[in-house]
């Protein structure tokens, strides 16, 4: 099928007039922001689209910490489980516009798969243009032939960050709000204690985006350029690496290409180091 422009985010008009592409698979991977109390999902969603269980399926229920990466025949099977084949181009959304949605596009990077963009603005952006939608409903029993490739680049695990020389060229970008990483509001799970990976810088992820909309890749390139040399190593964290993705994105976006997703993020290192 035809690319968009920009192969990791597509406008909620080019989804509308691809719909009905055959090898289109519509993934809405939403999930409740940390904190939130009860149903948060909407009645409806995008048509086709099927729902991306980051939580409990496409995650490492196993390990100790929250939306840890699952292994290769994990992702895989359930991969091949909700239709996606080989061949598919899958645009990713969520419902509260771009929270999680990076996060099932990075991991199908993560595992091999180029042909995956972020749905700008998501379920918010869809429904300002005034585009269809339908029902939530059960998916086809079709299973589908996708071969997960791990990329373990990707990834960046707790005994490696501790090895990270910032003399080098890597920066660790924090995506929590200003007010989390300088420790003014208490972390939202509870019993985590407040504070930063030593050496890390903040970037909030709000700040690569207006509108709901990401920004321009102008303004993203301009936002990376100052906190790293093009050629830097991007280390991304957040609070369980569910926005640390989000900067990911953006940085893709703006021609990086160099970059890790430190998956325990906050959560790990807050609970495991002392201060």
């Amino acid at each position: 099928m035809e690319f968009p422009l920009s192969k990791e985010i597509v406008s909620a008009e080019w989804l509308n007039g691809h719909i009905n592409d055959p090898d289109l698979i519509v993934l809405n991977a939403t999930i409740p922001k940390v904190g939130q109390v009860g149903d948060t999902l909407a009645d409806d969603q995008i048509p086709n689209g099927v729902f991306f269980d980051l939580k409990n399926t496409f995650s490492d229920t196993s390990a100790p910490f929250p939306n840890t990466v699952p292994n290769e025949e994990q992702f895989q099977r359930e991969a091949r489980n909700i239709g996606i084949n080989k061949n598919s181009f899958i645009v990713i959304y969520d419902e509260l516009g771009m929270y999680s949605s990076p996060r099932a596009w990075y991991l199908f990077k993560a595992f091999g798969h180029d042909n995956v963009a972020v749905l700008d603005g998501g379920l918010p952006a869809w429904l300002q243009n005034g585009y269809a939608t339908e029902k939530k409903k059960d998916i086809k029993d079709i299973k589908g032939n996708f071969e997960a490739s791990y990329r373990p680049q990707y990834f960046i695990d707790l005994e490696a960050l501790q090895k990270l020389d910032t003399n080098e060229g890597k920066v660790i970008l924090d995506a929590r709000s200003s007010a989390r990483f300088k420790g003014e509001v208490p972390e939202p799970r509870k019993g985590l204690r407040s504070g930063t990976i030593p050496g890390s810088k903040n970037l909030p992820f709000t700040e690569l985006m207006e509108n709901g909309l990401l920004k321009p890749e102008k303004e993203l390139n301009d936002i990376f350029e100052n906190v790293s040399n093009k050629d830097g190593h991007l280390i991304m964290s957040c609070g369980s690496g569910i926005t640390a993705c989000i900067l990911a994105l953006g940085a893709f976006v703006s021609g990086r290409e160099n970059i890790s997703v430190y998956d325990g993020s906050w959560t790990e290192y807050g609970s495991l180091i002392k201060p």
